[in-house]
């Protein structure tokens, strides 16, 4: 491709060598850099793409796009100097696969907790209605019913643009995002325009990141100055301040969503079962819908899908199907219901204060005898939220084993004994191994008890200090069990 028509659109200068060349790729990894390809100097927390340069040129790479003043002693190199490499990158990507992006519409949601759901959500609904639909997000990403594995929420924008580019030769009409913080922060998603961005919540998460709220805060809202409808959720104090935030940039097409405040799609009549929810929603007029996961915080997520494919024209029995017949991996995933146990295990993701006090409150409510609680926290992030999550799981729980999550390169017991300063009861233990605690709830729940296994939900791995082996909580709740019954 001519170099030329991929700098379309950035603002650059160029220093060395000739812009109107063919080139083949394009990289951020001096170690993926081949013959001919432009080799992009990303500036990263951990390491600055600059410093291998020369490791790029060394493995074929012509093209060189630098954000510092660095020397380039080979004058058969063609050098690019722009003010941010990671925007000229998302831009530099969208060029090289010829804008897949506005070849779709891009469904955009972000929040602390309920990104997933929502995202999953909307699939379902705009499924119902015939639509072939991509997805990207936490659990994997997805065309149509292909199931493609993912290492982030949202992949870096080379890679982003690529999949885009796949969707769209696949004949995908809508692809829905879960945009993380990370990924606005770090201008992954930079140049994509959203017909819709959906603001579910924020609370207190990715600290380690972000710094303050502030910083994190700013971060989601990028979303919505680059979405043409925005849906929000005024039940959070930082929806209204999204809300408030748009209002003073003048913009239109905002719509708001809730359970106790005033807005434009607002639940009410809500009926809370242990195995669904019911609530009214007055769209043309006064609907039913029916949600086959517990807990209020899911009427937020419906709430969001709901709106974004109503403001999208899709027909409102498609709505009601979608939303009643979505199933989200590890997400108040129930497991081992084959075995008729007698008490019940619930799997989920939630891994931040706000997460677990929610899937504890929910299963509260419908558990008949006990609830036991097993999480832990990961490693290499946020320590503020350890001590919070051990008081919030010995408040509401009657029975806490504290384990390992992932714990990175920290050793377990440290992040536990944070865990342990925020608990003032005597009604948990500690058990390291995971594989274990989850044992140890099995061996004590009784008739009419639940389980709730929190923080890894979907995932099928645990990352430890030196290796990341394979840990799918379905598969070790099915041997314990099949261990127990032989």
């Amino acid at each position: 491709m001519n170099l030329k028509s991929i700098l379309k659109g950035i603002d650059y200068e160029s220093i060395q060598g000739d812009i109107d060349i063919e080139v083949n790729k394009i990289n951020y990894d001096s170690r993926k850099a081949g013959n001919d390809d432009v080799f992009v100097c990303v500036k990263g927390y951990a390491t600055d793409g600059h410093k291998y340069i020369e490791k790029a040129i060394e493995n074929g790479a012509k093209v060189i796009v630098i954000q510092d003043d660095i020397e380039i002693k080979d004058e058969n190199i063609t050098i690019i100097k722009c003010n941010d490499t990671r925007k000229a990158l998302a831009l530099m990507g969208a060029n090289y696969y010829d804008n897949p992006s506005s070849k779709m519409k891009i469904i955009g949601v972000t929040g602390t907790n309920g990104k997933t759901t929502t995202a999953f959500m909307i699939k379902h609904i705009l499924e119902e209605s015939n639509k072939k639909v991509g997805l990207i997000g936490t659990i994997a990403n997805f065309i149509g019913d292909e199931k493609i594995h993912t290492e982030r929420t949202t992949p870096e924008s080379l890679e982003l643009q690529e999949l885009f580019s796949e969707m769209v030769d696949k004949g995908v009409e809508y692809c829905v995002m879960e945009v993380s913080s990370h990924s606005l922060a770090l201008d992954r998603v930079y140049g994509i325009e959203f017909q819709v961005g959906i603001f579910t919540n924020l609370t207190r998460d990715h600290l380690d990141f972000h710094k303050t709220f502030e910083n994190y805060y700013k971060a989601k809202f990028k979303l919505f100055e680059r979405s043409r409808i925005k849906i929000v959720n005024v039940d959070d104090n930082y929806g209204r301040q999204v809300i408030s935030d748009l209002n003073n940039l003048k913009c239109d097409d905002i719509y708001s969503f809730s359970v106790k405040s005033i807005s434009d799609f607002k639940a009410f009549d809500e009926e809370m079962g242990s195995k669904e929810i019911k609530f009214k929603l007055n769209l043309k007029e006064d609907e039913q819908f029916v949600l086959n996961i517990p807990g209020e915080y899911n009427i937020y997520n419906a709430l969001g899908a709901i709106a974004a494919c109503f403001k999208l024209g899709m027909p409102i029995k498609d709505i009601k199907s979608g939303i009643e017949n979505v199933v989200v991996l590890g997400r108040c995933e129930r497991v081992a219901k084959e075995y008729n146990l007698g008490y019940e295990i619930i799997i989920d993701y939630a891994h931040t204060p706000d997460g677990l006090e929610n899937i504890l409150k929910t299963a509260k409510a419908f558990t008949k005898g006990r609830l036991i609680s097993v999480f832990g926290c990961g490693g290499d992030r946020d320590k503020v939220k350890r001590p919070e999550m051990g008081k919030i799981s010995t408040d509401i729980a009657d029975i806490t084993i504290v384990t390992s999550d992932n714990p990175r390169s920290e050793e377990p017991l440290s992040i536990i004994k944070d865990i342990e300063s925020g608990i003032d009861k005597d009604n948990y233990f500690v058990i390291e191994n995971r594989k274990e605690a989850i044992k140890k709830s099995i061996d004590i729940a009784l008739d009419n008890d639940v389980i709730v296994i929190a923080g890894k939900g979907h995932e099928t791995y645990q990352v430890l200090k030196d290796e990341t082996i394979h840990f799918d909580e379905r598969e070790i709740v099915k041997e314990i069990l099949d261990n127990m019954n032989n």
